[in-house]
């Protein structure tokens, strides 16, 4: 809502498109009915139920607003906030929208924090939510933020690394040279952070890494990186800042974000 409210919109005269980007889902609902099915079949709570699937929450932002128009779940890894950004921005351009609010959100329980261990016993998992609201519409303000370019999504597997992939990232974002601010997606856990070390070794501007500072949130860390650079860009640290995300399963990619005057 917070985004909807800073952008000034009103949800009753424009078309506002929502897209959730999700890793992990609604654990804790799914916990608990699946507790409650396996302790007692007979008094599991449909109303439960409903709370388990993917895109409940993207239904709730909807009624909150409220918003009839287009609304999509995206399920991915951390790097798929990205992909929410890139089908946001094609939605503005072919006309289904005239804003869409792309919002990373995770919440956290035990198996999800099993789960990264298995990748290293010292990450801190952590929960929350971050959100972007994109518009191609003229600002009332002299000073804009624009998401000025977003790479390919760079699928890595037993035939390409996740570090080659990265690369891959980092030299579709070459071109934006002036960038002064690189926010990644490091965690303060070296092997786990092996990608973003690399591939990064030699940039010598500003650099941020939100996750060192909140944990490993999955998608809702990767809504705080574009959030950071998009905040960076309003208080004028920096003209142009990258957005760099390693993620922790599929693919890695990038954006840039402008700010014009």
């Amino acid at each position: 809502m917070q985004a909807i409210t800073e952008a000034k919109v009103d949800p009753k005269t424009e078309r506002i498109g929502i897209i959730l980007c999700v890793l992990a889902g609604c654990l804790q609902f799914t916990r608990r009915f699946y507790h409650e099915a396996w302790h007692d079949p007979s008094t599991a709570s449909p109303l439960v139920f409903a709370e388990t699937v993917f895109n409940a929450p993207s239904s709730h932002i909807a009624a909150v607003l409220p918003s009839a128009a287009i609304n999509y779940t995206l399920l991915g890894d951390t790097s798929g906030f990205l992909d929410g950004l890139a089908l946001a921005a094609d939605w503005l351009e072919d006309g289904f929208v005239d804003g869409c609010v792309v919002v990373g959100a995770e919440e956290i329980d035990w198996p999800t924090a099993d789960a990264f261990r298995l990748f290293s016993r010292r990450i801190v998992c952590s929960e929350g939510a971050g959100a972007v609201y994109l518009s191609n519409r003229e600002s009332r303000d002299s000073d804009t933020i624009e998401l000025a370019a977003i790479t390919d999504a760079q699928i890595y597997s037993d035939k390409r690394s996740k570090v080659a992939a990265s690369k891959n990232v980092r030299s579709e974002l070459n071109q934006f040279s002036n960038a002064s601010l690189l926010c990644d997606s490091r965690t303060g856990i070296k092997p786990y952070d092996l990608a973003d070390e690399k591939t990064w070794s030699d940039w010598g501007s500003a650099r941020l890494s939100p996750k060192t500072i909140l944990g490993e949130g999955m998608m809702a860390g990767a809504a705080w990186q574009c959030v950071a650079a998009v905040d960076a860009l309003r208080q004028g640290v920096a003209g142009q800042a990258l957005v760099a995300i390693s993620g922790c399963l599929q693919q890695a990619g990038g954006a840039c974000f402008a700010r014009n005057k």
